[in-house]
């Protein structure tokens, strides 16, 4: 069975990590898009793909399991400024428990790049944000009641761009929630979409060039690079998500092994590796220095 997704297209980058964070979170749904105007395309072997997901949609108690939370396992206090010791004391207990999702740790910091205060390196898709907006736990788990357990219905809203969006800033950097520049206006957001698109994360892990900023006599301002973040070729600019759309059906660790082969640089091997459409990231551009938003479009490669 198989459900077209048109509210997550391919160009949205929150919506292709949603698409992505269905495979993460029923290793049963397997995740294609439509070769005309890139739609998300779920689908599983033995059953519906909503179904499963109500099935396997996250409880609370496993979002304040997770390494990144605030308070965990004793392992001190997370917040947005994380000192080296403090990660790696997550990661280790994180690793004697066994955890399974050691992974939001690497997919979001990593302590191979450090600024100038000794600080870990954060990864583009877990900015930071002003005031109540906090850290990037915190904001997945406010998205996270909205939605705590949501029926099918609901879920299809959201996978068919028919649900109603909340006022709420979600993961942080979804573009959509930005409303009239104009003047100020409060943010929307979908809140499955967001939580969707945490959990597709899980895929872009964070690296480091072993720098560590408050030793170095200059700044590194790409110390830390999350997968999928570069420089387009030619540019001597800053790094880009770039992100394709393919045809054939995949799971998670096809989707995985997909993003190992794939280059946007190669198009000649698009074809053979079934991607029909990939894009580029742009940032949102602040409208003052005093403008904290961040957000991330899209452009066609």
């Amino acid at each position: 069975m198989e459900v077209i997704c048109q509210g997550l297209p391919a160009f949205w980058i929150n919506g292709w990590l949603a698409a992505v964070g269905a495979t993460v979170l029923d290793d049963r749904i397997r995740l294609h898009w439509t070769t005309s105007d890139h739609l998300a395309v779920l689908s599983a072997a033995d059953c519906d793909p909503v179904a499963a997901l109500v099935e396997t949609w996250p409880k609370q108690a496993l979002l304040e399991d997770l390494p990144i939370a605030e308070q965990w396992q004793g392992a001190g206090v997370l917040q947005r400024k994380v000192p080296v010791a403090s990660f790696q004391e997550r990661v280790r207990v994180a690793r004697k428990h066994g955890n399974a999702h050691l992974w939001t740790l690497s997919s979001t910091m990593t302590d191979l790049s450090l600024d100038k205060n000794g600080e870990v390196a954060h990864a583009p898709f877990d900015p930071s944000g002003p005031g109540t907006i906090k850290w990037l736990h915190h904001r997945l788990s406010r998205a996270h009641a909205h939605v705590r357990q949501p029926s099918a219905q609901r879920i299809r809203a959201s996978l068919t761009g028919e649900a109603p969006r909340v006022q709420d800033n979600g993961l942080g950097f979804d573009p959509a929630r930005i409303g009239s520049q104009a003047d100020k206006t409060d943010a929307y957001t979908d809140p499955v979409v967001e939580v969707m698109a945490f959990f597709g994360l899980s895929l872009l892990p964070m690296r480091g060039r072993g720098v560590d900023g408050s030793l170095a006599s200059r700044t590194y301002a790409d110390g830390g690079r999350q997968r999928g973040w570069r420089k387009p070729a030619g540019s001597r600019g800053a790094t880009r998500f770039h992100w394709p759309a393919w045809g054939q059906p995949l799971n998670v660790d096809g989707i995985d092994a997909l993003l190992d082969l794939w280059s946007p640089d190669k198009q000649k091997r698009w074809s053979p590796l079934g991607v029909h459409a990939a894009w580029l990231s742009a940032r949102y551009e602040a409208l003052s220095t005093s403008d904290p938003t961040k957000a991330y479009g899209s452009e066609r490669l």
